[in-house]
């Protein structure tokens, strides 16, 4: 079962490695197992973007808000260096870069 979830979630574009699945509770003929979808970004893992934005010497602000991460900057270029910086690391979560500078 878990099997055709991770497909249906995959035709409708959601990465399936934000699933977060329990160990599967057996009962009889019955069998039940919890999967929750993590969304947004922890405050520990924002603050290791952060951290690792601010070690990359790039001129830009970083900052965490409710459960993202906020990146400013002046120049597209410096905001493709963050965006690939942040590829780079290895986070744990797939990632969305919304709102890019045009």
């Amino acid at each position: 079962m878990m099997d055709i979830f991770e497909k249906k979630l995959i035709k409708r574009s959601i990465d399936i490695a934000c699933l977060d699945a329990k160990s599967p509770e057996i009962s009889g003929s019955s069998a039940r197992q919890t999967v929750v979808i993590k969304q947004g970004i922890e405050t520990d893992t924002a603050k290791k973007m952060v951290k690792a934005i601010k070690s990359g010497k790039l001129k830009v602000q970083a900052s965490i808000q409710e459960q993202q991460v906020r990146v400013n900057g002046k120049k597209r270029d410096d905001l493709q260096q963050v965006i690939a910086l942040i590829k780079n690391t290895n986070v744990g979560l797939p990632l969305q870069f919304i709102n890019f500078r045009d």
